[in-house]
């Protein structure tokens, strides 16, 4: 797709110039294959405030690189930063941009002294603002990450049972997106069961899944370089009345986050509209993270959906809502979805699974 890419690097040239600068250095590998389309471990971008860039990278991704960024001129070398810098300096730039975000002083030095003569300004992160906004291929490549990962959890489900351990069935999870076409899980998947459930982002052990417990599963699958989120709470056994009241709380305020949904919105009023509906039973100090991010290259991305956070959602911006009440001790309960925001109000869901309690 070598005319999104120039689209999406003419973009970014007008925020160069606006920078007054000559040219920027793409580091970050997300945001290097968001504007190449080259997906590498090792790959930087010189993209200049007119013209053509020139794409680095090593030997092991040469031939990719040909492939996937065929309009751009490509630079086969081991130490890319270093080498774009001093190509920066050759070519006449005076003033070079960089992404500091994700720059060491280490790194910085060497591009510096590679191009002593260069002065280099931070760029921000300005093309992870560009990245907010999805094209109509990426939110079909997310949706496609979403449905295989509702689809592994609809498979998966009838194999819980007391007695499997909470890494077995992260496991099951991940075998099956895997056969469903997944390119790999977006992230570590999540199990936590019983008293687990109160950590959010608890790491699967050996426990063995007992009757009376909530498990909460955090999983995705990354399709096409893009990024599913999906979490589910289910009972194994007939739940106490605590445990259903916590879960009642937590799919409300899910529903009133995602009510709150729509193009123009501010992010921080998203986050309030469902943490108020928490801490209005009681439970603010049980829900202590964000209620959402964005999705897309990265599976935590802008913009996010925090107590505070600035910014408005508008059109195409996919996010989730995953509101949570974590009890020490008991257990905890958390119910995420990815959804799109949409111009014609509100926002379409891209996680499918029912979102009721479900009683294995």
């Amino acid at each position: 797709m070598p005319e999104i890419h120039q689209a999406r690097r003419r973009r970014a040239q007008d925020m160069v110039n606006e920078l007054g600068a000559d040219a920027v250095l793409i580091t970050a590998g997300p945001n290097v294959r968001y504007l190449t389309g080259l997906a590498s471990s090792n790959a930087a971008l010189l993209l200049p405030a007119d013209g053509a860039g020139l794409l680095a990278t090593d030997s092991r991704y040469a031939l990719a690189a040909e492939r996937d960024a065929p309009d751009l001129e490509l630079l086969t070398e081991r130490f890319v930063e270093g080498a774009l810098a001093a190509e920066a300096a050759r070519r006449g730039a005076r003033k070079l941009a960089f992404e500091a975000q994700e720059m060491t002083v280490e790194r910085h030095a060497e591009i510096a002294g590679k191009a002593a003569e260069v002065t280099t300004v931070p760029f921000g992160r300005k093309i992870e603002e560009l990245r907010k906004v999805k094209d109509p291929s990426e939110l079909e490549l997310i949706a496609a990450a979403c449905r295989i990962s509702a689809q592994a959890l609809a498979d998966v489900l009838p194999q819980i049972r007391p007695g499997l351990s909470e890494r077995a069935l992260a496991s099951l999870l991940d075998y099956r997106m895997a056969q469903l076409g997944a390119d790999r899980p977006a992230f570590e998947t999540i199990v936590a069961s019983g008293p687990n459930g109160a950590i959010p982002h608890h790491a699967p052990t050996d426990r063995p899944l007992r009757r009376g417990d909530l498990v909460t599963m955090d999983f995705g699958a990354l399709y096409g370089g893009y990024h599913a989120d999906m979490t589910r709470t289910v009972a194994v056994g007939e739940p106490a009345g605590w445990q259903r009241d916590i879960y009642d709380l937590v799919a409300l305020a899910q529903e009133v986050g995602i009510a709150a949904l729509e193009d123009g919105v501010e992010a921080g009023a998203v986050d309030a509209a469902a943490r108020d509906v928490i801490e209005a039973a009681g439970h603010a100090g049980h829900f202590q993270h964000g209620l959402g991010h964005g999705v897309g290259l990265e599976i935590h991305e802008a913009p996010m959906l925090g107590y505070g956070r600035t910014g408005k959602l508008t059109d195409r911006v996919p996010v989730t809502v995953e509101p949570g009440v974590y009890l020490p001790g008991k257990g905890g309960v958390r119910i995420e979805d990815v959804l799109v925001v949409t111009a014609g109000g509100g926002a379409r869901i891209l996680t499918s699974t029912t979102r009721e309690l479900l009683v294995l």
